[in-house]
């Protein structure tokens, strides 16, 4: 137990409370409600982002989060439909919505995905929690009703939108036959269709073809994810040579012929160590692009005071050698994807160069 599930199990604590301060008449209890709804809110934000800086992502956190937001917003919503300040329909298209995407998550769960929250997801609260501050304080304000009921308005159209984008965004996971299978039906002969690999791995795939380029990779906190993608289509052989996952140390230094002294003095995750293995992964293989990943995937920080989500990501090639700093803020399995996904645009970037410059 830290402090990130200390605050989330507090939004379960503030439910009962909460309740009284609605249902109860005495001077007073509105405010009182508000001011407990919001400072409940608050938490939502605080927990989640204490877990990231602090490297305490649990799996009690992870578990306890989505219930308790879950659970106090509907809890919240109930009293205030039984205390007549609020349609029931809306309810139930609210509960609706979160019964579909934690189906939705759930099913991604288990074919070893982790949805993170989209942007109209993160506004859909936000609204939802506007929404329902106004109504309990309308109550004692009652000026407040007219505002109260367009942020209604808002936030049921926020709802039912970011509901239809969490089901478009990751539509793959609903057509997934079993879990960890491709989303696509395998053709005879056995070989999957190459629709079914990742867009800009396939992407990248045909502009190395054209190009007639190749290309390898080497992966510390990836651990193989780029040269997955990548190979996920089929006919990659003619421009994907192959790769290294310099998981621990002792591998960059062997393989990948990056200074130990390097690693010393400015630590395995580095711009300096990103840039070695990119180089000696192209010198190994003698590949015309080559690219390097780096990074603290959570959810602890490695011993070190650099934070969760650091990732360097280096290409180098004939004519071009740079590369790009990030901090992911999602968990373990989402800043891997995130570093993998950022690798492929930034190789991407590098076909276009050496084409032009060729």
């Amino acid at each position: 137990m830290n402090l990130p599930n200390l605050l989330t199990l507090s939004r379960l604590v503030a439910i009962p409370a909460l309740m009284v301060l609605l249902i109860a008449r005495f001077p007073g209890h509105d405010q009182w409600a508000a001011g407990l709804f919001l400072l409940a809110s608050l938490t939502d934000t605080a927990d989640g982002q204490l877990a990231r800086r602090r490297g305490q992502v649990t799996e009690l956190g992870k578990f306890l989060d989505p219930l308790a937001d879950k659970l106090f917003v509907l809890s919240v919503l109930i009293v205030l439909v039984q205390e007549g300040m609020l349609a029931a329909w809306v309810v139930i298209v609210i509960f609706g919505r979160e019964m579909l995407i934690t189906i939705l998550r759930s099913l991604s769960a288990s074919q070893g995905r982790v949805i993170a929250a989209t942007p109209f997801g993160k506004t859909k609260t936000v609204t939802q929690v506007g929404a329902v501050l106004l109504l309990i304080l309308a109550r004692p304000y009652p000026q407040l009703q007219p505002l109260a009921i367009l942020a209604i308005g808002v936030a049921v159209v926020f709802t039912v939108f970011s509901g239809i984008d969490y089901v478009w965004r990751f539509r793959d996971v609903l057509i997934r036959a079993e879990p960890g299978l491709s989303p696509l039906p395998v053709p005879q002969g056995g070989a999957p269709d190459s629709s079914a690999a990742d867009p800009l791995a396939r992407e990248l795939g045909e502009r190395l073809e054209r190009a007639g380029l190749t290309l390898a990779t080497a992966e510390s906190c990836t651990g193989g994810l780029v040269a997955s993608l990548i190979t996920e289509r089929p006919g990659s052989s003619a421009y994907f040579l192959g790769s290294v996952v310099a998981y621990a140390n002792r591998i960059k230094t062997d393989v990948l012929r990056v200074p130990a002294a390097l690693i010393d003095e400015q630590g395995a995750v580095s711009e300096a160590v990103c840039r070695a293995m990119a180089e000696g992964v192209r010198k190994l293989y003698g590949s015309d692009l080559a690219v390097g990943v780096t990074g603290i995937a959570g959810p602890a920080a490695d011993g070190t005071d650099k934070p969760i989500g650091l990732t360097y990501i280096w290409v180098c090639g004939p004519d071009l050698n740079q590369g790009r700093r990030f901090v992911f803020e999602g968990d373990r399995w989402q800043n891997r994807r995130r570093a993998a996904e950022e690798a492929l645009r930034l190789l991407l970037a590098a076909v276009d160069v050496q084409t032009r410059v060729r």
